[in-house]
């Protein structure tokens, strides 16, 4: 899909390969075991070009093991004909330290940024109090 895109523009596109490395089933991502083939078919392309792995773990989890996790897989990634694969984008403003801590070359931070407005930062709270009650409201969604 993306890669016949990029082929009609004649346009090469650099990604991230999004690693379910918490095997959290609430998360989206590739498995572990499947990210160095998954890789290697990207760099098969002659459009996409795969710069690194990204992350999110877990909430309520320590996230230094799954960061762990991606950088070891970064390694494995890394060898042979994919050593472009470098980037290891995990963590957010509430896990960055972890995630640098970890080799994290990339961060993704808002709200220690740019604070959050009263209203999110009253429905952060309360999502924090009843982490069962996603955005609909109805326990287990999320």
């Amino acid at each position: 899909m993306l890669a016949a895109r990029a082929a009609r523009e004649g346009s090469v596109v650099r990604v991230l390969v999004q690693v379910n490395a918490g095997g959290d089933p609430a998360k989206a991502g590739c498995a572990p075991d499947a990210t160095p083939e998954l890789v290697g078919r990207i760099a098969a392309s002659d459009h996409l070009v795969c710069e690194g792995l990204m992350t999110v773990p877990p909430a309520g989890v320590d996230p230094r093991p799954v960061f762990a996790r991606l950088r070891r897989l970064r390694g494995r990634a890394a060898r042979g004909d994919h050593l472009g694969v470098r980037a290891l984008s995990m963590g957010m403003t509430a896990d960055f330290e972890a995630a640098i801590g970890e080799g994290a070359t990339i961060i993704r931070v808002g709200e220690a940024v740019f604070p959050a407005p009263p209203a999110r930062r009253r429905l952060s709270t309360l999502l924090r109090r009843h982490p069962r009650q996603g955005a609909g409201g109805a326990p287990g969604s999320t």
